[in-house]
């Protein structure tokens, strides 16, 4: 395992390299396509990372005011450009822009590339959710609406619900993907940043019985640029406050879904280990007439880049989000 590790890591980091001296000279004929920018954000201090990724206005037919806006909530250790790996079309920020979202994402402060800060237990649950407010603030300022959509995964499920919970008025349709609706299990966070590792960077992806990594449910190219991400935007640590929330007994619900009153799809893998099935089966009966609950046989803690999966996973998601 640790020889296939460090493969993964050598081949990744040539693949990074590579990227960047390709990139440098200008983006590939598909991101031409797309418009990126970055929009200043503050709250407490600190500077946050917010961007935005939708089609370039030549190559889409929709109007700005007609524009539908999404903003993707990352996890508990690696920032946001997880959401759009640059590999075939596993990226979810530009089949979203495809179908005609405005993508944005935020890093929570101290992930990615939002401001670094001293204190790795300050953003918790509740302090990442008053971030996705002023996130949420300037986009529909930029914008021009009301509302917006709202994607959290893994983590971003905790904290996008608390935010929607206190802010209905501000959000569409929320979809709470990987949700941790109970605690993964009781384990002391001490430390108050996480040591990243390369081993860790690919924690989530399936094995094989022998340990190894199963590459008909991931390509193993996807995992070395996955890796090579991380590596780039999250480095050696990233802050614990959310993980010394979650990491209590699973009796512990971390998400009240009675609190929500916007129309949520619960989406995941039948396979998650973080995941209390138990509390994800009955979660419609607490969530607002017309939710959607979906399940993905064979699925992960990220279906949405497993090969076998991920095009269903953005089948049910713009189903709902389109409906």
């Amino acid at each position: 395992m640790k020889r296939e590790i460090k493969s993964i890591k050598n081949a990744a980091l040539a693949l990074f390299f590579a990227a960047q001296i390709f990139f440098s000279c200008g983006r590939n004929a598909s991101n031409a396509l797309y418009d990126y920018k970055e929009f200043p954000l503050e709250r407490n201090g600190i500077a946050l990372h917010l961007d935005c990724v939708q089609l370039a206005k030549k190559s889409s037919a929709k109007s700005d005011k007609g524009q539908k806006n999404i903003l993707l909530v990352h996890g508990v250790t690696y920032s946001s450009h997880e959401f759009d790996i640059d590999y075939k079309d596993y990226s979810l920020v530009k089949k979203l822009a495809r179908s005609g979202w405005a993508v944005w994402r935020l890093d929570i402060a101290g992930f990615g590339r939002s401001q670094e800060i001293s204190d790795g237990f300050m953003p918790d649950s509740d302090y990442a959710a008053e971030d996705i407010n002023a996130a949420v603030q300037k986009i529909v300022e930029l914008c021009g609406q009301d509302k917006i959509d709202v994607l959290g995964w893994s983590w971003g499920t905790v904290t996008a619900s608390r935010f929607a919970a206190a802010h209905s008025e501000r959000v569409n349709k929320l979809v709470l993907y990987a949700p941790i609706l109970s605690g993964i299990g009781d384990t002391k966070t001490a430390e108050p940043f996480h040591h990243n590792t390369w081993e860790h960077a690919a924690d989530d992806f399936q094995r094989n019985k022998d340990g190894g990594f199963d590459y008909s449910i991931a390509e193993r190219e996807l995992i070395e640029i996955w890796c090579s991400s991380c590596w780039h935007y999250d480095g050696e640590s990233s802050p614990n406050g959310g993980r010394r929330d979650i990491c209590v007994p699973q009796s512990k619900e971390l998400i009240d879904l009675t609190k929500i009153k916007n129309l949520t799809l619960v989406i995941c893998g039948d396979k998650d280990p973080y995941l209390n099935y138990k509390l994800v089966k009955k979660s419609l009966k607490s969530l607002p007439k017309g939710s959607k609950l979906e399940m993905i046989k064979g699925g992960s803690h990220v279906v949405f880049v497993e090969a076998p999966y991920y095009r269903d996973f953005q089948k049910r998601l713009l189903k709902f989000l389109e409906k």
